[in-house]
């Protein structure tokens, strides 16, 4: 899925199309579904013809392919810097924040990523059994390392990752539910860090060693 080290080099103007290529597409993917998306629809959300957008990306599969890509690589980076030799809760607390600083700036990726999963993951299952599983494994055995350090209190690693993801990334999928509950006084920019320290305290004291 990755580009080769062979692959020719783009000129200025081919990356900037490109680039802009993608920013329509993650618009209209997080909108409609990869299913519902055409390259038409694409096209026309980047301004222009499909015959050139098709000079760029043969096919639609394509643009996805190339979104997901960069996405993962997105989305994991918080978990790759997940220090072993750094304090555990001062490593999970950073490890919280940056998940809810990705959740406020990329609402559109956390959909799109959302939608590939509910449709069983067809297009990304090799990256999700291959690189991400490989990453989420390397991480639960620093956090294992931690709990047999007695530096935090013993608890499934693997599942506290996904709780991690699940209620950091609700703040993105389910942004409009968050701030119509929350209404107009709570429901602003304010909530991620109401979000945040609500998450820290959830985990982190759950997590510090008893005795």
């Amino acid at each position: 899925m990755t580009i080769g080290t062979d692959a020719p080099r783009r000129t200025r103007i081919q990356q900037e199309k490109r680039e802009l290529i993608l920013e329509a597409a993650l618009e209209v993917f997080s909108t409609n579904g990869f299913r519902g998306s055409t390259i038409d629809q694409i096209a026309e959300a980047a301004g222009m013809s499909k015959p050139n957008l098709l000079y760029y990306f043969r096919r639609k599969e394509d643009i996805h392919e190339t979104l997901m890509q960069r996405l993962l690589d997105t989305w994991l980076a918080p978990l790759r810097e997940l220090d072993d030799i750094g304090d555990p809760l001062t490593e999970l607390r950073s490890y919280i924040r940056r998940k809810l600083e990705m959740a406020r700036d990329f609402p559109r990726e956390s959909r799109l990523f959302a939608n590939e999963i509910l449709q069983g993951a067809p297009r990304i299952m090799p990256l999700l059994a291959g690189e991400l599983k490989t990453l989420v494994d390397e991480k639960a055995a620093v956090i294992k390392g931690w709990m047999r350090a007695g530096k935090i209190a013993k608890t499934d690693p693997w599942h506290l990752i996904f709780s991690i993801w699940a209620t950091t990334q609700h703040y993105a999928d389910f942004d409009v539910q968050v701030r119509a509950v929350l209404g107009p006084n709570r429901g602003g920019d304010g909530r991620f860090e109401d979000a945040a320290r609500f998450l820290e305290q959830l985990f982190l004291d759950g997590l510090k060693p008893k005795g």
